[in-house]
């Protein structure tokens, strides 16, 4: 019998770790299955290359209960360890086996997919147990070892009779965390982060039909039955998931298969998939899918998931996946992210902006292969996909970039433009008079119809750009493209648009203008709203309400975020009045006599033109109604 101290500078090493080396309890169970998992492995490698004679076959790891024992098991069938090296692996704190391991066959073991870095996961078991005990057994030719310790620097150390391969570690659960003793716990924690390790996982068993073979021995009840009832090994895990496979093993099924093994509640597939897969100057796999977005940015985040060598690290992989990306979900594999000793933040390393720029630089070239593959496919899912791709040209330079090529501008009409393809379709037709070629767009299909209505009217090509970011994006593209400038349908810069019919000609003179223009500003409020007047087509409506191009677009970015960042704060509402004086109301608002009756006209079509804006509300629109009953009496 061995006894002695464990090889520490701190003696209360332990409280340490239990207190504040890992924030969350639960990843002691993480830790343990890693590290029987890296058992595992190190037997596959060293069996592959002829070092451990013995037959590797298909070996489990056991997670058991015993709950009248307050006790929990982890038990392998890996290389296990002598004596000697529980003094070295276990003693010495911070001695890091796996990575001792791939040392020493680097060259041999870069794939093997041993998980272990910092040889502290072990000694994470103590948050929730007051005793843990180590049964081993190497794959050598060597007694096996018994190692206890109950929390404190003091240890045992004795030969056990042991005599199948592996280790089983018994922890002995603190009356402070007993939760860990209850199945649906453990079950949890099992799918969580060991949901898709590279060995089996074995928790309890399962009752389950098979079919029953001739001549094999059953039970007397069971004889002329098709199937029988037996137990079996209950796997909780899927050891080969679909992004540790190379993309051509893959057909479209299988993905959408992984997808829902992934979000089990998602009852819709998702649009497509990226498969990521590089081994240099980095190894990072994983699977990407694009699910059907909504306009809510913040409700689509945190559903991919980060692992490190198919252990589940988290969810939050900021600084990994730019940020736009964050909106989409599946799954980031990488051994070379750097993450602290817990594994549960992650470190300032080039390879992460690396990792980060690789990710960007991969799904831009997907996007770009779907759109020139399949146009009428991916036209078909860009509502669903846009607002991703709008705020990663916003966000990511390098996304932007290479945008161009696939990002889309639909009409109203349901036409699909790039901006290369929208600027030849309306240079002759949309310029304004400093030359600059215009892009007229609604956010409103219903609510902007009326002046939607009246710029097809006049030839004009109507893109619908609504989603919530679209006056940052507008901006970004008028300062890259010196010659181009947007405005909204229902603004006033419509009307600065050289058109190819003829200039109207006004009906009224030069006075009965600034007459109509005087009646008009004394009854229209000064507050909100300025009096034009134009001469435009009969047919026209006699009044039109739009805003200032400028004075909207900065509305609406203070609104959706741009006013912390431009110090804005709120814009007052300044509408134009365009009064057509070739209508037949314009003349008629002018020879009218009676005061009273003038200003009720005057009011009635500035109520209507208002309900074209959605500015008609409260008292006014209570008012309006009341007018409207009065004059069809």
């Amino acid at each position: 019998m061995t006894t002695g101290k464990i090889n520490v500078s701190v003696e209360n090493i332990f409280p340490l770790i239990k207190k504040f080396l890992y924030s969350d309890h639960e990843i002691f169970l993480r830790e343990i299955v890693s590290n029987a998992t890296d058992a595992t492995l190190k037997l596959k490698h060293l069996s592959s290359i002829g070092e451990a004679k013995v037959e590797y076959d298909n070996p489990i790891i056991e997670v058991k209960i015993d709950k009248e024992g307050k006790k929990l098991h982890i038990i392998d069938q890996g290389v296990g360890m002598t004596a000697d090296e529980v003094e070295k692996y276990i003693n010495q704190i911070a001695f890091s086996g796996a990575e001792e391991f791939l040392e020493k066959y680097k060259d041999s073991a870069k794939d093997s997919g041993i998980i272990g870095h910092f040889g502290l996961g072990f000694y994470s078991a103590f948050m929730v147990a007051s005793k843990v005990e180590i049964i081993t057994k190497s794959y050598k030719d060597e007694p096996a070892a018994h190692w206890t310790c109950d929390g404190s620097p003091e240890f045992t150390l004795v030969a056990s009779d042991k005599t199948d391969r592996g280790t089983e570690i018994i922890l002995h659960i603190a009356e402070d965390s007993l939760e860990f003793l209850e199945e649906y716990k453990i079950r949890e924690l099992l799918t969580k982060y060991n949901k898709f390790m590279p060995v089996s996982i074995k928790f309890g068993t399962r009752t389950e039909k098979i079919e029953q073979k001739k001549g094999e021995e059953v039970a007397e009840e069971d004889k002329d039955q098709t199937f029988k009832t037996v137990e079996v090994d209950n796997i909780i895990n899927n050891p080969n998931p679909a992004w540790t496979k190379l993309p051509t093993d893959l057909v479209d099924e299988d993905y959408k298969e992984f997808y829902r093994e992934l979000y089990p509640m998602q009852f819709e597939d998702p649009l497509f998939h990226i498969h990521l897969n590089v081994d240099y100057p980095f190894n990072l796999t994983g699977i990407l899918y694009f699910p059907k977005m909504s306009s809510d940015l913040q409700m689509q985040k945190d559903k991919i998931q980060l692992y490190q060598n198919q252990v589940y690290v988290t969810d939050n992989v900021e600084g990994i996946v730019p940020e736009f990306l964050g909106m989409l979900k599946g799954v980031i594999d990488s051994p070379d992210i750097p993450l602290n000793v817990s594994r549960s933040g992650l470190q300032s390393d080039s390879n992460v902006k690396k990792i980060s720029n690789y990710i960007t630089r991969k799904v831009a070239d997907k996007l770009k292969s779907l759109f020139t593959e399949n146009r009428d496919d991916f036209e078909k899912k860009w509502n669903d996909i846009k607002i991703v791709l709008e705020y990663g040209m916003l966000s990511e330079p390098k996304f932007y970039e290479k945008a161009g090529d696939f990002v889309l501008y639909p009409s109203v009409d349901d036409k699909y433009f790039t901006l290369a393809e929208l600027k030849e379709a309306i240079a002759a037709n949309q310029t304004d008079k400093n030359g600059k070629t215009v892009v007229l767009y609604a956010s409103n299909k219903d609510t902007q119809h009326g002046y939607i209505e009246i710029a097809q009217e006049k030839g004009y090509q109507v893109l619908l750009l609504d989603s919530p970011i679209v006056s940052h994006l507008i901006q970004k593209l008028e300062s890259d493209n010196e010659n181009l400038t947007f405005t909204r349908v229902d603004s006033d810069h419509i009307d600065k648009l050289i058109a190819k019919e003829e200039t109207q000609i006004s009906k009224l003179s030069e006075d009965e203008s600034a007459k109509l223009k005087t009646v008009l500003e004394e009854i229209v409020p000064k507050a909100n709203y300025s009096v034009q007047l134009e001469p435009m087509d009969s047919n026209a409506a006699p009044f039109i309400i739009t805003q200032p191009e400028f004075m909207r677009r900065m509305k609406e970015m203070s609104q959706s975020g741009g006013g912390g960042m431009f110090g804005m704060g709120n814009f007052p509402e300044m509408y134009n009045v365009t009064v057509n004086t070739n209508s037949e109301l314009a003349t008629t608002i002018l020879n009218t006599e009676d005061k009273s009756a003038q200003e009720s006209l005057v009011k009635q079509a500035l109520d209507l033109a208002k309900i074209s804006q959605g500015l008609l509300k409260g008292e006014e629109l209570t008012a309006f109604v009341k007018r409207s009953f009065e004059l069809i009496k």
